[in-house]
């Protein structure tokens, strides 16, 4: 069973969340909103979004029946999202590694997941931001909407419907560590081409070949060879 509530405004819905889970019982409950006013990033990161043009949402899901490691997990949730994607722009969207989403070049899809323990449970807080009609972006961002990339109009509130319902659904049945993996690969941002990346003050050409099961991506870099990398040691530039 899963839940989908609104706000008409809120600061972040991975903060708001926990109050709607005081009181509902249910393995999968969704809040959305069109105006979140302080979105939050990974590590620490800004998400600004423009007011009722993009969509902030949140899943809630109880760890209870996810056997998944934590990194597995937010390989399959980045997964399921540029799938989702994928099928509405009828175009190549891919996972930029750890896990934003791209669409034709340009970042379209921020997820933060955290894990809370609320009222007794635990919980996978999936906090996504998608930009969906937003038209103008900071002339040097690499960010982009549905609407730029594809030129398509959607409707906020059946978009946010049936994201939630596509979403409940794939997490209902996780495949194995090692389909998540060869996927996640598959759909991976810039995968085996040569790429600049920026490692501390350095700059240096380089060439993602993977990403692996303890959350690390795997860089052959033209000065130092292979090595692995945690996120926000190293950069992509694109």
């Amino acid at each position: 069973m899963s839940q989908l509530f609104y706000l008409k405004e809120c600061s972040s819905t991975n903060d708001e969340i926990s109050k709607f889970l005081l009181y509902e019982n249910s393995d999968f409950i969704g809040l959305h909103t069109f105006n979140q006013t302080k979105g939050r990033g990974q590590y620490g990161n800004v998400w600004t979004q423009t007011a009722e043009k993009n969509l902030a949402y949140t899943l809630a899901v109880n760890t209870q029946n996810i056997l998944c490691s934590d990194f597995i997990f937010n390989y399959y949730t980045a997964i399921i999202v540029r799938d989702f994607l994928a099928i509405l722009a009828d175009s190549e969207v891919k996972i930029k590694w750890p896990n934003d989403i791209i669409l034709k070049g340009k970042k379209i899809v921020g997820i933060l997941i955290e894990k809370k323990k609320i009222n007794q449970n635990n919980y996978f807080i999936i906090g996504t931001g998608i930009n969906i009609l937003q038209e103008k972006f900071d002339e040097i961002s690499n960010a982009g909407s549905l609407l730029t990339q594809t030129g398509q109009v959607f409707d906020l509130e059946d978009f946010a419907l049936n994201f939630h319902t596509y979403v409940s659904e794939q997490l209902k049945n996780i495949p194995s560590d090692e389909e998540v993996l060869a996927m996640f690969n598959q759909n991976l941002f810039r995968k085996d081409e040569i790429s600049v990346f920026e490692i501390g003050k350095e700059r240096q050409n380089g060439i993602i070949r993977n990403a692996d099961e303890k959350g690390e991506v795997w860089i052959e870099l033209e000065n130092d060879g292979l090595r692995s990398f945690y996120h926000k040691e190293i950069k992509l530039l694109y």
